[in-house]
């Protein structure tokens, strides 16, 4: 089984729920404060790789949400600069394990990269291990970012 060095927003309930899953799957996962950890450029693109500028944000951000950033409008650069003054703007998790790193929770990309013992409920269950967790208060819409 693989260790998995795991940033995210410490305390979020549905990174909570993929930690269980590698945990249950027999991974070791250290989690990291994302939004603590001092992100220089280098390091960060590691992350990313080479996926579409757009996929680098959290959908769930208070500032996509509201619409005060759209991540399809911005170049690399500029949107690295963006994730770097706004962690909460990063997609997360952010994974390492051995010599790979990735961004974001996707069942079939973790089963084929770590394992995942039950990656075909892991599939069906994807939003759910995706989007925002948060508990409403009382008549509010949840807001994770």
């Amino acid at each position: 089984m693989a260790d998995i060095v795991y940033y995210t927003k410490i305390g979020c309930i549905t990174s909570a729920k993929q930690v269980e899953l590698l945990r249950q799957s027999g991974h070791q996962v250290e989690l990291r404060d994302l939004l603590a950890h001092p992100w220089q450029p280098e390091e960060l693109l590691s992350y990313l790789g080479d996926r579409p500028v757009k996929l680098w944000f959290n959908p769930n951000s208070p500032r996509i949400k509201s619409g005060e950033i759209d991540p399809a409008g911005y170049d690399s650069a500029t949107a690295l600069e963006l994730l770097q003054a706004d962690h909460l703007l990063i997609r997360r998790p952010l994974m390492a394990s051995g010599d790979r790193k990735i961004c974001g929770f996707d069942p079939a990309v973790l089963h084929a990269w770590v394992g995942l013992s039950a990656h075909e409920e892991a599939i069906a269950r994807s939003g759910d291990l995706q989007s925002c967790s948060h508990p409403a208060s009382a008549g509010e819409p949840p807001a994770c970012p």
